[in-house]
């Protein structure tokens, strides 16, 4: 990610303080159309020129008509995005409003305590890496508090999020990280930030953001995991939630990478107004292994993609 550093240094010494009493998360940011939205995913990265294996529009038409069907008999509503970091091939679906996050928040978080740290040109401290862990791997919700304090908050989050080009995304206020509304395709840039080699994120601290996404405590695996095949290798968030604002209705969310020899996917699902956190885990788990199979079948190019050339995808087409 071609970011400038001199934004990532204001971004991280910028402390702001939030407000003392939960939003009303309904009142949120206003859509805005998806078109926007891969836009500016696609110009927030660039690695190594190399010609992308772009979708068909009959190939989009196709898992949009196929993800529509199955949607059309499930509860609530999903948004989701994939990018192939191989191919250049990528894909949205319904990805024009904001969704709760929930625990997916804390991936955020974890990427502006790497780049705080990077900033003042540091490890971690022992106890930041032990609150990291604990966050990560066992979602560990009074680590996301105090890590979401130390990086500044709302205001802290939200210029680490515009540096990285997910300007999109509008973090809680006060110590609510978990009310953090994002699109699905302002996840896949936090996923590249994290993961890329021509990102902000140094190697040592990528590695270990891909150790405490790859291994999450089991019984909090399921997800974007679903779509995985033999020999992945897999690293994911996931979060959950019953949302006040709807009615205590489930947000169920996951992002994660799944990476190959031949596909390196970044994979976001998030979604909302589930009557129980296992039906919202079934409706992810099919909507991640539908679109990562679509990808599967596109042709590895002979040259590393530009994740700028990939072909802009009309909202759910």
């Amino acid at each position: 990610m071609r970011v400038r550093g001199a934004s990532l240094v204001v971004a991280m010494t910028t402390v702001a303080s939030g407000c003392a009493r939960p939003p009303d998360p309904a009142a949120g940011p206003p859509p805005v159309p998806a078109g926007r939205v891969w836009r500016a995913l696609s110009s927030a990265v660039t690695t190594p020129d190399r010609a992308p294996a772009v979708l068909t529009a009959e190939d989009r038409r196709r898992l949009t008509r196929t993800l529509d069907d199955y949607l059309d008999d499930r509860p609530g509503r999903v948004a989701a995005a994939v990018f192939d970091r191989a191919t250049g091939a990528g894909y949205t679906y319904r990805d024009n409003r904001h969704f709760l996050l929930a625990s997916v928040a804390k991936v955020g978080i974890l990427a502006a305590l790497l780049l705080k740290a990077e900033a003042a040109r540091r490890p971690l401290t022992r106890h930041e890496r032990s609150l990291a862990e604990v966050m990560i791997r066992k979602s560990d919700n009074r680590a996301a508090q105090e890590l979401y304090a130390a990086i500044g908050g709302q205001n802290g989050l939200a210029r680490v999020m515009h540096a990285l080009g997910a300007g999109d995304t509008w973090p809680g206020p006060g110590p609510y990280w978990g009310v953090t509304r994002s699109r699905a395709s302002e996840q896949l840039k936090v996923l590249w930030a994290l993961s890329s080699p021509s990102g902000p994120i140094g190697a040592a601290n990528r590695r270990l953001a891909a150790a405490l996404m790859s291994s999450v405590v089991t019984p909090q695996a399921w997800g974007v995991s679903a779509a995985a095949s033999a020999g992945d290798h897999v690293s994911l968030k996931n979060g959950w939630l019953p949302a006040r604002v709807h009615g205590g209705l489930w947000t169920v969310n996951s992002i994660g990478r799944l990476r190959s020899d031949d596909h390196d996917l970044l994979v976001a699902v998030l979604s909302e107004r589930s009557p129980g956190k296992d039906t919202g885990i079934a409706t992810v788990e099919r909507v991640a292994r539908l679109m990562v199979g679509a990808l599967r079948r596109e042709p590895r190019p002979r040259r590393e993609p530009r994740l700028g050339q990939e072909r802009r995808p009309a909202e759910g087409a």
